[in-house]
C-alpha cells in the first residue's frame, strides 16, 4: 500500500517537472523576439532600480525625492531602445548632470537678478526659461542631448539652497548607478541574445537525414553544413527498410561482417547470398558518409531503421535514439502538396528541415530568408542561413508588406530579427506580395529558407495555403522550416 502511494507521487512528480519545463520553454520562445525581450526588460529593470535608489535615499537624507521623475524616464529610455539614439550611458549620465547644474545655475541667477515668488513650490517663470535655454545651449554643442535633462533641469528650480550640492550629486550618482547596470545587461545579455536565449543557436547540431528521394545527397550536404557550424555537430544517414531481415543484414554489412542465412528476402537471394542491389545500396550509403566526412568535416554514420509503425514514426523514432535534434528531410510531393510522410514529421516533437534541391547543388552561399514576423522560427531560419552562407556568403532577410502595409514598422522588426547574428545581412521589404516577390528575386539566390506556416489555423491554411506549397515554378532550392520541440 505504502509502495504503491510513493510509485504514485514519484509518477504525479515526475509530471509537474515536465509540465514546469514544457512551460519554462514555451515561455523562452514567446521571449526569443527582441520587441518582447526589452518590454520584459523595462517591466523588470526600471521598477528594480527605481527601488534601489529608493532605498538609498531613505538610508541617505541627503539624497533628493527629486531626482527620481527624470530617473524613471531616462532609465525607459536606456532600456526601450537599447541601440537608439539615447541609449548612451555616458550621454545619459551627463546629460541628467549638467540639466541639474543648468537648472541650479538658473535658480542662482534669478534669485540674484529677479524677485523670486513667494509660494513654497512656485518658480519664476524667468528661472524656467534660463534654465531650459541653458541646458539646450550647453547639452547641443558637446552632442549629449538626453530628453530627461530638461526635467532634471526644472526640478533642480525647486531644491531648497541647502540641498543644491547634495542635489546635483545624488543625480550624478542615481544615473551612473542605472547606467552601470545598463551597460552590463546589454553588453552580457541584450547583445548576446543570440546566444544567451536563442535555442536555435545552441541546437540542432545532431542531424538527422533520411535517405530518400532522387537528391538524397544534396540533402545530406545542407545538413552537414548546418552541423557543421557547432564543434559537437554530428550527421546520421536514415535508412528506412520494411523488412527486418534487409534491415539486420544491412546493419551487418555497414558493421564489417554479414550473416548469412537461408531467408528469402528482399536483399538475400534463396541461397543466402546478399544480393547485388543490397550490396550497392550499402556502398551508395557508405560513399554519402565518407563524402560528407571529407568534404565538410563532420563526423557522419548510418543508421538502418525499421518498424510496424508509418515511415515518419521510424524516423522521430530514430532521431530520438540516435540523440537528433533536427531532422532535414528530402521534399517529396503528392497532387501539389506534401507527403504524408512529410506532414507527419511536422507534426511531430522534432525540429524538422525538409529540402526541395532543384539540380543537386550542394554548396549555398547566397540564401534568402522571406519572414511574416519577429518569432521563434524567424530566428531559426536567420540562424540557418549564416550556417549555410558562412562568412563569404550573402545573406537577405525580407518582408513582403503590399501595397498598403507600414514600411517603417517592417524595417524595424527586420532590424530587430538580424541585429543578433554576425556578419552583413541585408534586409528588404517589398511593396508586392511575397509570391510576386519570389517570382521576381529567388532566382538571383541559391537557397530560399521560408516557414512551414504550422502556426496557422487549419481554416486559414485551406484559405490560403502556404506559401511554400506555391513555389514549383521557382527554378531555385527551397528550405521549409518548422520548429517542433
Amino acid at each position: 500500500m505504502f509502495d504503491e502511494f510513493v510509485r504514485q507521487v514519484r509518477t504525479l512528480l515526475l509530471r509537474l517537472r515536465r509540465a514546469e519545463r514544457r512551460e519554462l520553454r514555451e515561455f523562452r520562445r514567446w521571449a526569443e523576439t527582441t520587441d518582447r525581450l526589452v518590454h520584459l526588460s523595462v517591466l523588470v529593470f526600471v521598477p528594480l532600480l527605481i527601488g534601489l535608489v529608493t532605498l538609498l535615499s531613505n538610508a541617505v537624507p541627503q539624497l533628493s525625492f527629486l531626482l527620481f521623475p527624470p530617473l524613471a524616464s531616462g532609465s525607459y529610455t536606456l532600456f526601450a531602445n537599447p541601440r537608439g539614439k539615447y541609449a548612451d550611458p555616458g550621454q545619459f549620465v551627463a546629460g541628467l548632470t549638467i540639466g541639474a547644474a543648468c537648472g541650479l545655475g538658473a535658480l542662482w541667477l534669478s534669485t540674484a537678478l529677479l524677485t523670486p515668488p513667494t509660494g513654497q513650490f512656485q518658480v519664476a517663470a524667468g528661472a524656467a526659461v534660463l534654465a531650459t535655454l541653458a541646458t539646450g545651449l550647453v547639452t547641443w554643442p558637446f552632442d549629449i542631448e538626453e530628453p530627461s535633462a530638461y526635467s532634471t533641469a526644472l526640478l533642480a528650480l525647486l531644491v531648497q539652497p541647502a540641498q543644491r550640492l547634495s542635489f546635483l550629486g545624488s543625480i550624478f550618482l542615481a544615473s551612473s548607478i542605472v547606467a552601470v547596470v545598463f551597460v552590463v545587461w546589454r553588453n552580457r545579455f541584450y547583445d548576446r541574445r543570440a546566444t544567451v536565449l536563442y535555442e536555435s543557436t545552441t541546437g540542432d547540431d545532431h542531424v538527422l537525414v533520411p535517405m530518400r528521394g532522387e537528391h538524397a545527397h544534396a540533402t545530406a550536404m545542407l545538413a552537414a553544413r548546418l552541423a557543421a557550424a557547432h564543434e559537437a555537430g554530428k550527421v546520421v544517414l536514415l535508412d528506412l527498410v520494411e523488412d527486418a531481415t534487409v534491415a539486420e543484414t544491412e546493419r551487418a554489412m555497414l558493421n564489417g561482417g554479414v550473416e548469412t542465412g537461408t531467408v528469402e528476402a528482399g536483399g538475400i537471394d534463396k541461397s543466402g547470398e546478399v544480393s547485388d542491389t543490397l550490396r550497392e545500396r550499402v556502398g551508395r550509403l557508405e560513399s554519402r558518409a565518407a563524402t560528407v566526412e571529407t568534404r565538410v568535416g563532420v563526423p557522419c554514420q548510418v543508421v538502418v531503421a525499421t518498424g510496424e509503425e508509418s515511415a515518419a514514426a521510424t524516423t522521430l523514432r530514430a532521431a530520438e535514439s540516435t540523440n537528433c535534434d533536427l531532422v532535414v528531410a528530402p521534399y517529396e510531393s503528392a497532387h501539389g502538396a506534401l507527403t504524408t510522410y512529410l506532414r507527419q514529421l511536422f507534426r511531430g516533437r522534432t525540429d524538422v528541415l525538409v529540402h526541395r534541391s532543384r539540380n543537386g547543388r550542394t554548396r549555398w552561399r547566397q540564401v534568402l530568408v522571406p519572414v511574416r514576423r519577429a518569432s521563434d522560427v524567424a530566428h531559426h531560419m536567420v540562424d540557418f542561413a549564416v550556417r549555410l552562407a558562412g562568412g563569404s556568403g550573402r545573406i537577405a532577410v525580407a518582408t513582403c508588406i503590399g501595397t498598403g502595409g507600414d514600411r517603417r514598422r517592417a524595417e524595424s522588426m527586420l532590424a530587430d530579427i538580424v541585429e543578433p547574428f554576425a556578419g552583413a545581412i541585408e534586409t528588404r521589404v517589398s511593396g508586392t506580395d511575397i509570391h510576386s516577390f519570389l517570382d521576381r528575386t529567388g532566382e538571383d539566390y541559391d537557397l530560399v529558407i521560408i516557414g512551414a506556416s504550422q502556426d496557422r489555423s487549419a481554416a486559414s491554411r485551406f484559405i490560403t495555403p502556404p506559401t511554400f506549397e506555391r513555389l514549383d515554378d521557382i527554378e531555385t532550392d527551397v528550405a521549409i522550416v518548422d520548429r517542433n520541440h
